[in-house]
């Protein structure tokens, strides 16, 4: 699907990133205004309990707006970068219930009978140096019995991302692209394009790769033919798995 917001189920154990379900057309101003054009797949109201959102970061609505909060406040466990924690445990939306990971900090989380690990991941939201603007993201890896996940959030290709291929055996890779670009900061990307998700596919030795967040708003610059492309490499033939939106699918 073109937006972030994917429902995994995971033994007994549900799980949901970046809620975003606001109608479209919606619009986020600010200093980088943002723009909603397609609604989600899926009506809030129609998820099921959710016991784990991973959240890559608070701060734009793309991953967390005016519906997610409300979702989230009905979440059991939710987890995200220490600072998304501390804003959104102040103001009592998710208090005692959320926690901030630093890269490479792991929680177990059960439920249903199903327990998984989670690791906090590194991640960068645009070029170096713009850490100040974009503002703290991750991405998570988690581990349960059946496999390995990554899903990568908003990050631009570095190489503290090679590490997750190092550390992990990952079999589905969820990736944000869409080459995220706006009017006020020129040619400077702000998530992965399609070339560099596919070189990050290979690093990470994934064998299922599932592109995330590629359309659906107007600051995803890059063309959805694109992703095709570049994993019609021979080396990646077969490996991309595009998913329907609001459609159930097995992993």
């Amino acid at each position: 699907m073109g937006t972030a917001t994917v429902l995994l189920r995971l033994g007994g154990l549900t799980v949901l990133t970046d809620p975003a379900f606001d109608p479209a057309p919606a619009e986020y101003p600010g200093a980088r205004p943002l723009r909603r054009t397609a609604g989600p797949a899926l009506a809030a109201d129609r998820l099921p309990p959710v016991d784990l959102v991973l959240l890559s970061h608070d701060q734009h609505a793309d991953k967390l707006d005016h519906t997610g909060r409300e979702v989230l406040g009905r979440a059991a466990t939710v987890l995200t970068t220490p600072e998304a924690a501390q804003r959104l445990g102040d103001d009592g939306l998710t208090k005692g219930r959320i926690e901030g990971l630093a890269p490479w900090e792991s929680r177990e989380i059960t439920a249903g009978g199903t327990t998984v690990t989670v690791t906090a991941t590194p991640a960068r939201h645009g070029p170096a140096g713009t850490e100040h603007v974009t503002g703290p993201v991750t991405g998570f890896v988690v581990e349960y019995d059946g496999g390995t996940l990554y899903v990568s959030g908003d990050t631009v290709r570095h190489d503290a991302l090679d590490e997750i291929g190092a550390r992990f055996a990952v079999d589905t890779a969820f990736l944000h692209l869409g080459d995220a670009h706006f009017p006020s900061t020129g040619d400077r990307a702000f998530s992965l394009s399609a070339h560099e998700g596919a070189a990050l596919a290979r690093t990470l030795g994934a064998r299922t790769v599932v592109p995330l967040h590629f359309d659906s708003w107007d600051h995803l610059a890059e063309d959805p033919a694109r992703i095709t492309e570049a994993f019609a490499a021979p080396d990646l033939t077969g490996r991309l798995r595009t998913l329907r939106p609001g459609v159930a699918e097995p992993l």
